[in-house]
This record gives structure tokens, sequence and C-alpha cells, in this order.
């Protein structure tokens, strides 16, 4: 008797919680050993973790209603992390790729986070410099969620 949404929310907290201990660890790694000075609000940083968190769980969800087994979630995973890392300007500055490339990193909620943690822990910039990307992946989090819990169907497979 359980809803689509229920079901999704089940399978995803595991998942958010290992995220959130990640950020913590990895934050505290960053600051005391590595000695990189956090010069903006680790509450702003959460929240950015959390929108990043329900953009990309939301393509993972959304990739689960599409496949019809598991290798076939697998592979198209795969098929999508490689260029969603290229092309998030992490290892190529946007402005150097193609103009028609340019355009595909405003789909990819990784773009809008990098900008986020390197404004909050370089820069020290707030929420007012830092919405426009926290909005676009508050977007792609609430479209691909609502996508994935509209094509959810439960099967015994």
């Amino acid at each position: 008797p359980m809803k689509p949404a229920e079901l999704i929310l089940g399978k995803t907290i595991p998942y958010i919680i290992i995220t959130l201990a990640q950020m913590v660890m990895v934050t505290v790694i960053a600051v005391f050993w590595f000695e990189i000075p956090l010069a903006g609000s680790i509450l702003l940083l959460f929240f950015a973790i959390c929108l990043f968190l329900l953009s990309t769980l939301g393509v993972g969800l959304f990739i689960s209603t599409v496949s019809k087994t598991q290798q076939q979630a697998m592979m198209t995973t795969f098929f999508f992390m490689l260029p969603f890392f290229m092309l998030s300007g992490f290892v190529f500055p946007i402005v150097n790729m193609p103009v028609v490339v340019q355009w595909l990193p405003y789909l990819n909620p990784l773009r809008y986070m990098l900008v986020i943690i390197r404004g909050i822990f370089l820069k020290g910039v707030g929420f007012d410099v830092l919405w426009h990307q926290s909005a676009a992946m508050a977007v792609l989090g609430v479209v691909v969620v609502a996508g994935a819990i509209s094509r959810f169907r439960k099967r015994l497979d």
C-alpha cells in the first residue's frame, strides 16, 4: 500500500545519510589536514550539498525507473557519469568548449556545485551571490525527482 514517493524516499535515505557523513569527513580533512580555510558558511555548504543530492539522486532514480535490469541501469549510469564529469567545468573550462557544447553543462548539477564549493571555501561568498546556482540545482532536482516519481512502477521482478 505504499505510494511511489514513499518507496523512493525509503530507497534514497541511506544514500543521503552516507553522503552527508562523507561531506562532513571531507570538509574536516580539507580544513584540518590540508589546511584549506573554510571562508564561508558551513550551513550554506550543507544546504548546497542537500540540493546537489536532490538533483544527483534524482538522476539515479530516473535511470532506475527507465532501466529494466540492474545491468542496464549500471551501463546507463556509466554512460552519463563521464560526460557529467567532463562537462562540469572541473577538468576543462566551460568557456573553452565549443559553443554548442557550452549549453550542455546547464543541465549538469555538478557544474553548479563546483561554483558553490569554490565560492564558499575559497571566496567566502554567501547566498546572495550563490542563489543562481542553488536555484538551478533546485529546479533540476525537482524536475528529475518528479519525473522519476511519475515513471515509477512497482514490480515484483
